[in-house]
């Protein structure tokens, strides 16, 4: 998204990482850059008042400040000259120029003082169940205000609390549910009250599902319903968007009578990609990156645009 439509904020990186304390299984490569240079990866925000490490000037003064960059970019660009191009080189010298500017933008950025009360109670932030993922929620669209071009949301915060339910899924599912459903609707509800909904695309989902068989241990001196779980299912599962041009009170797709696969309208992830590039102004076929001598695309060299969820 940044590298075909840019970043409309320049104190703010483009792509944002809300981190909720845990790292999913993969760990920060999930917010790579892929094959294209590093400066588009992620931007980790972490929990509390200091989201991004070392933003906090430690010089006295900003001419002081100032100078050390200059003189930094210049032995960087010294490298430079010498070596050719070099993509992490390159990225850590935007990043200093951008760590920069964040100085200023992000203490307002997550000064929730200034948001009303009744905007505070729309995303749960009154009740400390969903304080984390509504903060995260709140967040995301003060970002979108202000011309973050990307924003990811990461829940949950503990071990325990993953969706990754193998055992205790009622309780793990419950929490999780209860955690999220009311900052979403906040967010939904707070973007089209904003007038920004029409222009943000809202994307939830996952890597796979859960079976619809339960997954327990059938020794019977081990049994206990409240331990039963649910295992991967990559056949047939849901996600859902929401804004962005997307026909709302549509469902797409359907799964076999047992739950577990999909038979009609089947969507793969490059048609997912090729849909959300579409709605966003982008053909997937034609927004390509050369790497390794070929045209990279996102969708590879499949995908359909779903045309049945654009309104």
């Amino acid at each position: 998204m940044t590298y075909g439509l840019g970043s409309e904020c320049d104190n703010l990186p483009g792509f944002v990482v809300m981190e909720s304390g845990l790292i999913p299984p993969g760990g920060l490569d999930l917010f790579g850059s892929g094959f294209l240079p590093a400066s588009y990866q992620g931007t980790l925000f972490r929990r509390g008042k200091h989201p991004v490490a070392d933003v906090k000037p430690r010089e006295k003064t900003s001419r002081a400040q100032r100078n050390k960059l200059e003189l930094l970019r210049q032995f960087n660009r010294g490298v430079l000259d010498r070596f050719g191009a070099v993509n992490e080189l390159e990225a850590t010298v935007s990043n200093y120029e951008l760590a920069f500017h964040m100085q200023a933008a992000i203490p307002d950025l997550i000064d929730l003082t200034t948001e009303s009360e009744t905007t505070r109670k729309l995303y749960g932030l009154d009740e400390h169940s969903t304080e984390d993922f509504g903060r995260q929620c709140l967040l995301a669209r003060r970002m979108v205000e202000r011309g973050v071009r990307f924003v990811e949301l990461i829940n949950p915060r503990r071990q325990s609390d993953r969706w990754d339910q193998h055992d205790k899924l009622i309780e793990g599912h419950r929490l999780n549910a209860l955690a999220v459903d009311k900052p979403i609707a906040g967010l939904i509800k707070d973007l089209k009250s904003r007038g920004l909904l029409d222009s943000t695309l809202v994307v939830w989902g996952g890597e796979f599902g859960r079976t619809p068989t339960a997954q327990m241990d059938l020794n019977p001196k081990k049994m206990d319903l409240s331990t039963v779980g649910r295992d991967h299912n990559p056949f047939g599962f849901t996600m859902w968007m929401a804004g962005g041009g997307v026909k709302g009170g549509v469902v797409y797709g359907s799964t076999d009578e047992y739950g577990y696969f999909a038979i009609e309208n089947k969507v793969h992830v490059h048609d997912l990609h090729a849909t959300m590039l579409h709605l966003l102004g982008l053909d997937h076929e034609k927004l390509t990156f050369r790497f390794s001598g070929r045209d990279m695309r996102l969708t590879d060299v499949h995908g359909n645009v779903i045309q049945d969820l654009l309104s």
